[in-house]
């Protein structure tokens, strides 16, 4: 109990307001990564639900993800480990064959497609096939530095979307590897900033290139913090070593970061404006799916829109309760399953409350006292879409653009205004 006389804070209206752009931003959408264990858990639900809840995730007119990631053979969230050409030493990949992807992630894709057309896809993958690497497995590791590896691998990738656009799933945007900085039980694989640079310039940006494809390619998913005893920010260590190379950069027109890979995007943003920057993976909690952790989302999301990106994708769209992946990780996910029944998770409403931000969006830049807790979107149609945070545990009166609210104790709100 506060003694009487003391303050609590919050009396006054906030005002919030439209600052000039540092540089323009149009928003691609928010997505969700098409994991095969999504897919599968769907599979569970009566057939009504699971139409509904496909209906509510990429239906244009409802949350309406727009931006989605696929993932390039196994992930941690796949049911089991797999690559599209697991025969040793194959290096015209005679073998290679995206068959499995049928089952689960072309048809999730296919599912997402069938409700909104214009859904845009962009691909990662979490290892290269294990004869690939040294050790020759799929955890952990490092890609074999010979040139016939590197010049095999670019192909791989490029069979890979060429592959995909014969299915009707054409990918937009190929990001080299998930989490470059990531040794772990799943499927991953190190790669340093110098490597990177020469698969880039010296193999696949001209495989891709001469392939006579669309899809761009994007410096990415780089993640972690810096080697020197947990020091600095992948900044300098991966994305300043590639883009540093003249060759290197002419084939990249973006870049993706991820968990401490936010640590970056100031910089790089500010050294390379010309360039797109997208977050590609939101971070995925422990199965709880507490309050606690959807605010700590918000701040992600608002760090990363605020800081320059054009695109924000969430993880596991759809989990049992718990969220176990075949490796052991227990991760949130907007929705979970249990008995047959669904249950939408808070960081579901958080990203429901954002999607009325469209694709197309210009994406604004705000000042006041409250700016620290809110960003904001103007839609195609002038429609203004403010996504605050009142974290305080009183009441809180915010004003924007001529419109005036109360936010309650600890909430996430969004305003539609115009």
């Amino acid at each position: 109990m506060l003694e009487e006389g003391i303050r609590t804070g919050g009396e006054r209206e906030s005002e919030l307001f439209e600052l000039p752009a540092e540089r323009p931003v149009v928003w691609k959408g928010w997505g969700g990564c098409l994991n095969e264990a999504g897919i599968a858990c769907l599979d569970t639900l009566p057939e009504q639900t699971r139409r509904e809840i496909l209906d509510e995730l990429f239906l244009p007119e409802r949350m309406g993800l727009c931006f989605c990631r696929l993932p390039i053979g196994a992930n941690d969230y796949a049911l089991s480990w797999y690559s599209y050409d697991e025969t040793p030493e194959d290096y015209a990949l005679a073998a290679f064959s995206v068959e499995h992807d049928r089952q689960y992630v072309l048809r999730f894709a296919r599912e997402a497609l069938a409700r909104n057309p214009a859904i845009e896809f962009f691909a990662s993958p979490w290892s290269p096939p294990s004869w690939m690497k040294e050790p020759p497995r799929y955890n952990g590791g490092s890609i074999r530095p010979e040139e016939r590896v590197f010049a095999a691998y670019a192909d791989y990738l490029v069979a890979y979307l060429r592959a995909y656009a014969r299915e009707g799933v054409p990918v937009s945007i190929l990001t080299p590897q998930n989490e470059f900085a990531s040794d772990n039980n799943y499927p991953t694989c190190v790669w340093t900033g110098e490597t990177m640079r020469h698969f880039i310039a010296d193999h696949l940006g001209p495989a891709l290139e001469q392939s006579g494809l669309s899809t761009q390619l994007y410096l990415g998913t780089i993640n972690g913090t810096g080697t020197l005893g947990g020091f600095g920010t992948r900044y300098n260590e991966y994305t300043q070593a590639v883009l540093d190379d003249p060759e290197a950069l002419r084939y990249v027109r973006g870049v993706a970061y991820q968990w401490e890979g936010r640590n970056a995007l100031r910089q790089s943003v500010e050294s390379y404006p010309e360039l797109d920057y997208i977050q590609s993976e939101n971070e995925c909690g422990d199965g709880s799916n507490s309050w606690e952790y959807a605010g700590y989302v918000f701040e992600l999301m608002r760090g990363y829109v605020t800081g320059g990106v054009s695109a924000y994708v969430y993880w596991n769209l759809i989990l049992p309760r718990g969220g176990v992946s075949t490796w052991g990780w227990k991760q949130n996910s907007m929705l979970t399953t249990e008995a047959g029944r669904v249950r939408k998770e808070y960081e579901y409403a958080l990203f429901r409350q954002a999607s009325y931000a469209r694709r197309g969006a210009r994406v604004l830049r705000l000042g006041g006292h409250m700016s620290g807790n809110a960003f904001a979107f103007e839609n195609a149609d002038g429609t203004r879409v403010l996504l605050v945070q009142n974290p305080f545990s009183y009441e809180k009166r915010i004003r924007a653009w001529g419109v005036g609210c109360s936010l309650a104790p600890h909430s996430l709100s969004a305003l539609l205004i115009g």
